[in-house]
């Protein structure tokens, strides 16, 4: 076979050789030790959680390095493809703080490095295919689908690996003649790489698992579709290198295919990136774990989360303890430090299923909230608004300055209190501040009869003075308790339950209930210094 003219047949148009890609794509000028990684999400229009998680790891180690964090589209798979895919993937990492130095954007290509979209490095992709074919190494396959089936459905019966390779690679041995006339006849064809029977086995140092032993490749995998799109495997290997990636990091479910790309960096004789296959992310299903699911797990998708309303630093909180086992005892021996501060580590990762428990997310969500500022709560609440509930939206922009007074009740201190645990749940939480949403839910209690509710609230109102301070409102509230035969001490109550009507709990109950139609809410004389004197007033007169 002369493989020079079968490569001249086949791309007919490609007249750049290898040496002409690496000037166009040369080494990156960065210091000793920096990353160089990517997330490379297909556009289908679903990006998951496992796209963040990976991504965050991407982002550390290259941020954390000094090195370079990018972006690229791997469109190979045009049927999947989503008309505003790309967008919705740019929109979700920005959402979550996940930010690229370079790489796809919604404008275009930001960087020296691209096209940072596979389908546009086509041209690239075939440098190298003519190569392979030129070496041997590659060849055009004409059998059909249907064909390839009947040899799986073989392969089966004789309990044999399925797949193209040794005799069942039928057109790896075709004439130059034959490949002629078959392309003639306008039978359309893939490239696949020539696969070795060697016996062998390869050994790859990932930098979360170890040391992975497996049997070298002896595929005739496809590295060009009929439309002379790559696959994954062929396109990885090449933008990797060009990209000049050191690391790649992707998911586990990846392993099986490292004989391939170990084969095609080996063959085209480049250094091989670092590898990093993360753990599957899992949830508990009754007593057993099980994998995330698309169809069953609404919380795979990144879209809930914003959907929700849950910050993009309770997510990074919480994605950081999955990632690093260390991160806890950090946070705790660092309550104050920005996550970003973390030294993450890939030697720290696990290997089996990371857990995702949402019970747990949202506790993390209610202590990253706790912490923040006023300012801080008021400008991310408003902003998920701004997308998910443009009524409430109205609502904070109408009264900024006691939507931000009613964000500082409680907050602050050594125990702030927890109230909010996203931006969707905020809205229910902070509704009785404003009367256009404010209802009464709680029952009063059930020692506070409706003639103690009207007597008490008599009794509060002819005595309350918007000016008094804590101290002094707080007086007059164990005046009226003790007047009225309730227990001023809780714990008076307790002992004697008969020699009461109640305790100054079910009292303060009684006028949480009033203000902000809940029993549990914030501190009473904070609240009603939030909402002034005149709502206050005609909140408590509707029970009087």
């Amino acid at each position: 076979m002369d493989y020079k003219a079968l490569a001249e047949l086949l791309f007919p148009d490609v007249k750049e050789t290898p040496e002409d890609i690496e000037v166009r794509f040369p080494e990156r000028q960065l210091p000793e030790g920096a990353c160089v990684t990517r997330i490379g999400p297909s556009p289908t229009g679903f990006v998951h959680l496992g796209n963040l998680y990976n991504a965050i790891i991407g982002e550390r180690i290259s941020h954390q390095s000094d090195g370079v964090f990018y972006l690229r589209i791997e469109d190979t798979d045009n049927k999947r493809e989503v008309e505003g895919a790309v967008e919705t993937v740019i929109n979700a990492m920005n959402y979550f703080g996940v930010h690229f130095d370079e790489g796809a954007t919604a404008e275009g290509d930001n960087g020296s490095y691209g096209p940072y979209r596979q389908r546009q490095r086509k041209d690239i992709y075939h440098v190298f295919a003519k190569l392979l074919t030129e070496r041997g190494l590659a060849y055009p396959c004409f059998m059909t689908a249907e064909e390839i089936e009947a040899v799986r459905e073989q392969q089966t019966a004789n309990k044999e690996n399925p797949g193209v390779y040794g005799k069942y690679a039928k057109c790896r041995d075709l004439s130059i003649d034959e490949i002629k006339a078959n392309i003639a006849d306008g039978k359309e064809w893939v490239l696949r790489f020539r696969g070795q029977e060697t016996g062998e086995n390869i050994v790859v140092e990932d930098a979360i698992r170890g040391k992975l032993e497996m049997p070298r490749n002896n595929m005739d995998f496809v590295l060009l579709k009929s439309d002379g799109i790559p696959t994954y495997h062929f396109a990885h290997v090449i933008d990797d290198h060009f990209m000049r990636s050191t690391h790649v990091v992707r998911g586990e479910e990846w392993i099986s295919s490292l004989p391939m790309h170990v084969e095609l960096f080996n063959t085209l004789g480049w250094k091989q990136p670092i590898y990093c296959h993360t753990a599957t992310l899992m949830k508990m299903d009754g007593a057993s774990k099980r994998k995330l699911s698309k169809r069953k797990d609404p919380e795979l998708a990144l879209a809930y989360y914003q959907q929700e309303g849950i910050s993009k630093d309770a997510i990074w909180e919480f994605l950081l303890t999955l990632l690093n086992s260390n991160y806890e005892e950090w946070r705790i021996a660092n309550p104050e430090a920005d996550y970003h501060e973390f030294p993450y580590t890939l030697e720290k990762m696990s290997v089996s299923g990371a857990l995702v428990d949402l019970d747990k997310l949202r506790d993390i969500s209610k202590n990253v909230i706790c912490r923040m500022p006023a300012q801080q709560v008021y400008d991310g609440w408003l902003e998920w608004c701004n997308e998910y509930d443009k009524d409430f939206a109205a609502l904070i922009n109408k009264y900024p300055e006691r939507t931000l007074a009613a964000l500082n009740v409680g907050r602050g201190g050594a125990k702030p209190r927890r109230d909010i645990e996203t931006w969707k749940q905020a809205c229910d939480f902070m509704s009785f501040y404003y009367d256009e949403k404010f209802t009464v839910s709680d029952p009063m209690p059930e020692e506070c009869g409706e003639a103690i509710v009207k007597e008490f609230f008599g009794k509060y109102l002819a005595s309350y003075d918007h000016n008094d301070d804590s101290a002094a409102w707080f007086d007059k509230v164990k005046a009226i308790t003790e007047e009225m035969g309730f227990a001023v001490k809780p714990k008076d109550y307790k002992k004697n339950p008969d020699q009461f009507k109640g305790s100054i709990v079910h009292i303060t109950n009684m006028l949480r209930i009033a203000l902000t139609g809940h029993a549990n809410a914030p501190d009473i004389w904070e609240v009603s210094h939030v909402l002034g004197e005149e709502i206050t007033r005609k909140r408590l007169q509707a029970f009087a």
